[in-house]
């Protein structure tokens, strides 16, 4: 499966979250840390998910980005 994974950049970090995977997030100080960070918390999360028999859920987000031109 393969879920959308939203960054966002703070003052100091970067943070990564999965809109359907409520509670699967993860903060990192580089980009690539937090790309690192949230494939790991990805897993684990789904391991959690399986072993106390709650259903994995489909990917339903789609990413879709926009440009803007002024």
């Amino acid at each position: 499966m393969r879920y959308a994974v939203v960054i966002e950049k703070g003052e100091t970090s970067y943070g990564a979250y999965i809109p359907d995977l409520p509670g699967c997030v993860a903060v990192g100080e580089t980009l690539e840390e937090v790309k690192a960070l949230i494939t790991e918390a990805i897993e684990f999360h789904l391991e959690g998910m399986r072993e106390e028999g709650t259903p994995i859920p489909k990917p339903t987000t789609i990413a879709h980005e926009v440009e803007v031109i002024k």
